[in-house]
């Protein structure tokens, strides 16, 4: 049996945990720290939303940021990853399902997300939920790295 929720404090996880799935997500990411993980929980705009196995573990997660822009409010999802182990149980899709409904009960007309190409399932599962993919250029700048 599963479980998802909204996470609204760090007991409900370890630190361990959530660099897993982070990890899963992209190898190549710095993993988080307890102030980082707090900073994120108690984020007055970004809600983190969890899938739990039977035994409290976390095994799932989906960042949902809500914030206004002068053309209304803006929702944005970003590192939505279920644990290898636990896939194919359509917890991705209880995640997403529980994320839009946030979104629509804050009065957000448009969520957006990106996706890597080579994320096959998950784009499959974004397009069946009626997401659609946009013609658009996604620029980003390492602010860490940068050279002058």
């Amino acid at each position: 049996m599963y479980s998802i929720t909204s996470i609204h404090d760090t007991s409900k996880l370890t630190l361990a945990e959530m660099n897993s799935l982070v990890l899963q997500l992209n190898p190549s990411i710095k993993p988080i720290d307890q102030t980082h993980l707090e900073k994120l929980i108690q984020s007055e705009t970004t809600k983190l939303f969890g899938a739990f196995d039977d035994h409290q573990r976390l095994i799932g997660i989906i960042t949902v940021a809500l914030f206004p822009i002068p053309s209304g409010m803006r929702c944005w999802i970003e590192d939505v990853v279920v644990d290898q182990k636990h896939r194919g149980k359509e917890l991705g899709k209880k995640l997403m399902k529980l994320a839009i409904e946030y979104a629509q009960a804050n009065g957000v007309n448009f969520i957006d997300l990106t996706s890597r190409p080579s994320r096959i399932e998950a784009n499959e599962l974004y397009l069946k939920l009626g997401f659609v993919k946009r013609e658009t250029n996604v620029y980003r700048m390492d602010t860490v790295h940068k050279e002058n």
